[in-house]
């Protein structure tokens, strides 16, 4: 499919995608700079638990400002596109009522999936850009033999996101550039000051953009409070695999699965969270050893790399961004879902969490961990 010479690039202010947008016009590609407002970082600051300071977070004010300065240094066209209202209704409220619920949601992978490219991709086609680049560490190419776009792992293994992209359709990745997938984050820094873009050393944000501190709990009381809302009574008891029980907690929202802090409950032998029941607010604990499972059932699929294959297949799945993908063998087992037994038991599979699925480099696809 042919495209025009026009790009719009994603940036979100950091130093990835600036380099991307450094590169990009350094090759002579015709550019448009976007930037998704996405959360008013001072919105939740200041209420009960929460800090005064927003810094240090993505998709900052600051971020903003670093990425309208790179822009006008390069001397691309620069919009700012507000998507708050549309992140709120797909990313913070599917977060909040999922670890009321008792599951471990993942705001990144929720908004890469359902948020982030179809917004970019529509305001791009609105402005004359058929194609958009983003600093995301990743591979994509089409296969003629297959029909489809891949999707694959980076160079930079350290800095592999493939994790939060597999719910990339196929025509998102046919109009997506990765144009730091074949290299080293230490060479995107050299390549960013070579450029001359004051941001090269920038350090990377690790925070989530909406959840200060990192404290999730807190946030929910604060959003919740904010809302008009009270946190739902969801308080029970901390027992045994065996159903003694050990203590009470105050809510099914303070925990997630191989937690250990926090836990209220004194042992002679570390103890961790095993399962969070919703229905009967108990929170299952136990050994390390029990955080063992050699199983994972996961549902809302997305086949990238593959179509949905109709007998079982070997893959190596992630059950965590950090996790090492692990050898299993897959299987559809119903209408948009399948099974997954591992050759080997891994530890603390998580409701709400991503499983990714890889053959080789390639994401097969991937689901939500039920």
């Amino acid at each position: 499919m042919p495209y025009n010479n026009t790009i719009a690039v994603a940036m979100s202010g950091g130093v990835d995608s600036s380099a991307v947008a450094a590169l990009l016009h350094a090759e002579g590609h015709e550019l448009v700079g976007l930037t998704l407002q996405l959360w008013n970082q001072r919105r939740l600051a200041g209420r009960e638990g929460m800090p005064e300071s927003v810094q240090g977070r993505c998709c900052s004010i600051d971020d903003v400002y670093d990425a309208r300065r790179v822009a006008e240094h390069l001397g691309i066209p620069y919009y700012l596109v507000n998507a708050q209202e549309r992140f709120e209704a797909e990313v913070v409220r599917p977060f909040v009522d999922e670890y009321l619920a008792g599951r471990t949601p993942i705001p990144c992978t929720l908004c890469n999936n359902h948020l982030k490219f179809d917004q970019l991709l529509q305001t791009a086609q609105g402005i004359g850009a058929d194609r958009i680049a983003t600093g995301h560490y990743a591979l994509n190419h089409f296969d003629e033999t297959r029909g489809r776009w891949i999707l694959s792992r980076p160079a930079d293994r350290s800095k592999d996101q493939t994790y939060f992209l597999f719910g990339l359709t196929q025509t998102q990745l046919s109009r997506t550039l990765f144009p730091l997938g074949g290299m080293q984050k230490p060479a995107v820094r050299t390549m960013a000051a070579d450029h001359g873009l004051e941001l090269a050393q920038k350090p990377d944000s690790q925070e989530i953009c909406f959840i200060p501190g990192g404290s999730y709990s807190q946030f929910l009381k604060a959003y919740l409070d904010e809302q008009g809302r009270e946190l739902p009574d969801s308080s029970g008891d901390l027992v045994t695999a065996g159903g003694e029980v050990l203590g009470h907690h105050e809510g099914i929202h303070g925990f997630t699965v191989g937690q250990r802090k926090g836990l209220g409950i004194s042992s002679p032998n570390p103890l961790y969270v095993l399962s969070i029941h919703p229905d009967s607010h108990a929170v299952q604990v136990g050994t390390d050893d029990q955080l063992l499972s050699q199983t994972l059932i996961a549902d809302r699929l997305n086949w990238v790399s593959i179509p949905e294959p109709c007998e079982a297949i070997r893959v190596s799945i992630k059950i965590r961004h950090r996790h090492e993908p692990a050898p299993a063998t897959l299987r559809v087992t119903g209408d948009d879902r399948v099974e997954a037994i591992f050759d080997e038991p891994q530890r603390a599979i998580t409701p709400g969490q991503s499983a990714v699925f890889y053959r080789g480099d390639e994401v097969a696809g991937g689901g939500w961990i039920v």
